[in-house]
């Protein structure tokens, strides 16, 4: 007897581990679009795993050479299909960044097929080859971005990191850095970690003029 109640309650502390480390994985809410790729669920930002999607402010290129707003455009069109809906994801993993990187469905849909069969993002394949068909057949069709000129995103986000690292003005010197934890921290020329450090507009990093310029935009001065 004694070892049939050990091995029920054995049973049930897996059960409720198991349902406790799903429960942790699994983000529910109405969806508030923040970009191409990018959802916040419940108050979590989340970035749809396995897709990549222009930035906000990625232009492309139509056949007769005008540039247009693509990446504002993919944003809108996500925003105006799934904004304000129910959707479930469940995390995969997290980015250096923090965010949650997950597979999110709205009534069945994955938004990450929805976006890549449209031609409105691409397979991420650096992660994950789940989508990888679905980019082939949009591209054969010329679907959304494919009928236009566009840069891949990782290759627009590469180039506009080393423009980032050239200060904008000679005397604009100072890098304004933020850390992993939110602080903002500024460095000067013949300090320690001022080579090393690299300026993320897209982060809200940037460049300043003087320390008293980072100081009243609330930057303080790095110790070394």
């Amino acid at each position: 007897m004694l070892r049939m109640v050990n091995s029920r309650s054995l049973a049930l502390c897996l059960l409720l581990f198991s349902l406790a480390s799903q429960s942790d994985a699994d983000i529910t809410g109405r969806i508030h679009v923040v970009d191409g790729d990018t959802i916040r669920v419940s108050g979590q930002v989340i970035r749809l795993f396995g897709v990549d999607a222009p930035e906000v402010k990625q232009t492309c290129q139509t056949s007769e050479g005008l540039h247009w707003a693509c990446g504002a455009w993919v944003s809108d069109v996500l925003r105006n299909a799934f904004d304000g809906q129910e959707a479930f994801c469940v995390e995969v993993e997290q980015d250096r960044y923090g965010r949650s990187v997950a597979r999110c469905e709205v009534a069945g849909v994955d938004l990450g097929r929805w976006l890549v069969q449209r031609g409105l993002a691409f397979s991420y394949r650096k992660y994950s080859m789940d989508y990888d068909l679905d980019e082939k057949r949009a591209a054969v069709n010329d679907r959304g971005l494919h009928a236009t000129r566009v840069q891949n995103p990782a290759d627009f986000r590469a180039a506009s990191a080393q423009a980032a690292q050239k200060a904008p003005d000679i005397g604009c010197q100072i890098k304004g850095n933020i850390s992993s934890k939110g602080v903002r921290i500024y460095h000067l020329r013949g300090q320690e970690q001022y080579e090393r450090t690299r300026i993320s507009t897209l982060k809200g990093e940037r460049w300043f003029c003087s320390e008293a310029e980072a100081k009243a935009a609330g930057w303080r001065r790095a110790r070394r």
